[in-house]
């Protein structure tokens, strides 16, 4: 009798465990959402079968627009649940390497990709193949030349180095040389910010000279070498822009080099930490700021959109503004710069 009912507790002990082992095999679910690389790091591929997987390529990683480009692009991806990446090269000279990097994201047959070029013309064989094999592309903050994207996330470059420029006049009296340090002309940013502020400059002008341009691929200290030269070069020089964060930063260090402030009137674009600092402490008069992490946002909000077969506007402008000490600790201006 003592054997049966230890013969009768271990069948019913067998039979509670494989109860329990059969509950707890069912299927799993992943969860999607962003995952972001660090410094000209890739992604490990397009994750569980049927997610949405959408690399963003930059043109860099050194500046702090980027990083906030990167949030607002993090920000939609975590709302719409979706996955993304965002990767740039080091410094924006690099062309090969964000070309090798586009390639890359490519191979991995992404659900759509978001692509700011830093030579527009070297991506569009890049582009084609995406366009091949049906991946949309959103292009952000600089497009290309080429119909290929299904829309660029963007400020209008040329209007807002327009208003930057209208601002230099007004801050040297609407007379006087001044000066350029562009961070290249082989993106649409480069190129429209310089003609934009150029334009601008000669035709509303006439007692203004733009006596130099120089580019500094958006690099703080190539572009603090440039200014130096210039401001050597033209010792009666009454300002100069600086056409993003890295030749603004550069135009400033040269201008506290060369014991010239309050002799140079400096004019930026973006924002950043130095530059906020510099206005604040007079050694920038002000500067245009874009709207980075509204660049991010609509990126990948366009992109899960053009996935869906939705509608999307060929450009979507998000926004700039002008900001100095006057303005800039507004609430309205603090929502657009960063540090």
């Amino acid at each position: 009798m003592e054997i049966m009912k230890k013969l009768f507790v271990l069948a019913l002990f067998l039979m509670l465990t494989a109860g329990l082992l059969a509950a707890c095999g069912g299927s799993g679910s992943t969860a999607t959402g962003t995952d972001s690389p660090s410094e000209g790091g890739s992604s490990s591929g397009t994750g569980a079968e049927g997610e949405i997987y959408i690399p963003i390529i930059s043109k860099g990683f050194q500046h702090q627009f980027w990083q906030a480009v990167k949030a607002g692009a993090e920000q939609a991806g975590q709302e719409l649940g979706v996955r993304i990446t965002f990767e740039g090269p080091e410094t924006e000279s690099q062309v090969d390497k964000q070309i090798e990097m586009l390639q890359a994201a490519l191979d991995k047959k992404p659900s759509a990709i978001g692509f700011a070029a830093l030579d527009s013309q070297a991506s569009i064989p890049y582009l084609k193949k995406a366009q091949e094999n049906n991946i949309p592309v959103i292009a952000f903050d600089s497009g290309v030349e080429s119909d290929i994207p299904v829309t660029t996330a963007s400020t209008d470059n040329l209007a807002a180095s327009a208003l930057a420029a209208d601002k230099m006049a007004e801050l040297i009296g609407n007379e006087g040389k001044i000066a350029m340090v562009v961070h290249d002309q082989t993106s649409v940013t480069g190129v429209s910010r310089r003609d934009g502020f150029k334009k601008q400059i000669e035709d509303k002008y006439p007692n203004i000279e733009i006596v130099d341009i120089q580019y500094g691929g958006g690099d703080h200290l190539k572009s603090t070498d440039l200014a130096k030269a210039m401001m050597q070069a033209h010792p009666d020089l009454k300002g100069i822009f600086g056409a993003n964060e890295g030749s603004a930063v550069g135009v400033i260090n040269a201008v506290t080099e060369m014991k010239k402030e309050g002799q140079i009137v400096v004019v930026g674009f973006d924002s950043g930490k130095a530059q906020i600092d510099a206005i604040k402490n007079g050694t920038m008069a002000g500067a245009i700021t874009q709207n980075p992490v509204g660049i991010g946002y609509e990126t990948v909000k366009a992109a899960v959109a053009s996935i869906k077969g939705e509608k999307v506007e060929p450009q979507i402008d998000t926004g700039f503004y002008w900001y100095d000490k006057n303005n800039i600790d507004s609430d309205e201006i603090k929502a657009v710069i960063y540090e």
